[in-house]
């Protein structure tokens, strides 16, 4: 297999060789080239499959045991910039009315949520400055004065101060270039995909935002959620880059699988990133249906954790 890691129920499968074959058997994902295994992964330890590669093939019977495991299969462009998706059209047992109380959510509560979500985001980001020794006194600052809705469009704000602190003056974050972009790129499909999982498992549709509502983007709740948890991937990205460059290596990639293994502070207790995009998203299908907020957002890690991601 090209690529396997992360925790023992929280493997992210990479497929980016092409000529691979991807099949059933006996409860495995079997991954194959020319007719010889080269890969076993019990598909209730997968969390995500992640295809880069051109040739790939795989089996129906595959899709539908990943599909009703509610295990994404995301299918990437060559920039590592996700494409495509396949999530199951029945992620909860009351899906049904979860994602009728998703869309009929009053845009009050909509925005509450989304300030919330931007404050943890603009927490996390000032944590990641401290912790490579730069000053948060300035984007903390902006953290207390987001609005409803993010109305004075802090998350910008916020994102002008924290990106040249992190990554230097001279960097922009475009998805298109080839530098510490690919990087950001695979760390956020990554994130992105478990994230997405988290969403269905829920019961909700990760198309129907809160804040992102572009017509073309099917991941709008899912970027929307994973918002505070992209700081992670940040300083990953910085650490990769600083010791081995902006490529892409296997490397690089278990770097990042190993984030949603990362333990994380939450309402008083520590979990892992998966189980914290999980208790996000159930938090958020409780409150689109209680119609009062109550959202389990993560509180920043220890300075040490921080500067420990990316080794």
């Amino acid at each position: 297999m090209d690529y396997c890691i992360g925790c023992v129920l929280d493997q992210i499968i990479d497929i980016s060789q092409d000529g691979r074959h991807l099949s059933r058997e006996r409860g495995f994902l079997l991954v194959q080239e020319n007719g010889q295994t080269v890969g076993r992964v019990p598909l209730d330890q997968i969390a995500a499959v992640i295809v880069h590669a051109h040739g790939v093939t795989w089996t129906n019977s595959i899709l539908v045991e990943l599909a009703e495991r509610g295990t994404p299969v995301v299918f990437c462009a060559a920039n590592h910039q996700p494409r495509a998706l396949l999530l199951p059209i029945e992620g909860h047992h009351a899906q049904g009315a979860r994602m009728r109380a998703q869309w009929t959510a009053p845009e009050p509560l909509r925005k509450q949520a989304w300030k919330r979500v931007v404050i943890a985001k603009i927490k996390m980001q000032a944590a990641a400055l401290a912790a490579i020794g730069q000053p948060p006194a300035p984007v903390c600052f902006i953290a207390r004065n987001v609005q409803s809705g993010d109305s004075t469009n802090a998350e910008a704000q916020a994102a002008r101060l924290y990106w040249p602190g992190l990554l230097g003056p001279d960097f922009r974050r475009d998805p298109q270039r080839s530098d510490v972009n690919g990087l950001l790129n695979y760390g956020y499909t990554v994130l992105r995909a478990a994230m997405a999982r988290a969403i269905a498992a829920a019961g909700l549709h990760p198309t129907i935002g809160i804040f992102h509502s572009n017509r073309s983007n099917a991941f709008a709740l899912a970027d929307d959620l994973m918002e505070p948890f992209r700081p992670l991937v940040d300083l990953t990205a910085r650490a990769i880059l600083t010791q081995s460059g902006p490529e892409v290596t296997s490397v690089a990639k278990q770097a990042f699988a190993r984030l949603i293994a990362l333990d994380l502070p939450l309402t008083g207790e520590t979990s892992p990133v998966s189980v914290a995009l999980t208790r996000l998203a159930t938090s958020l299908a409780q409150s689109f249906e209680t119609r009062k907020l109550a959202l389990a957002l993560p509180e920043p890690p220890y300075a040490s954790i921080l500067l420990g991601l990316g080794q």
